[in-house]
């Protein structure tokens, strides 16, 4: 399966950068775009395995909960 490179902006626009079957060349490929992006952005970058780019991008688009880092 490939991994999908996206700059995600606000509100939750998608813009597919590049595919690649390799997960190093993508994660390069993720950090230096990052890098690109000014601090106080909006945008961000991000990398995500899936079967097909449809597949991807509704994974990316799907609302994700909270984290929970401890139980107070």
């Amino acid at each position: 399966m490939p991994y999908f490179v996206y700059r995600i902006t606000l509100p939750k626009t998608l813009e597919h950068i590049e595919t690649f079957a390799d997960f190093k060349q993508a994660r390069n490929l993720a950090r230096a775009r990052r890098a690109e992006l000014a601090p106080d952005s909006p945008s961000t970058v991000r990398m995500i395995f899936a079967k097909e780019q449809a597949e991807a991008e509704k994974l990316l688009l799907a609302p994700r909960d909270e984290r929970v880092i401890g139980e107070d």
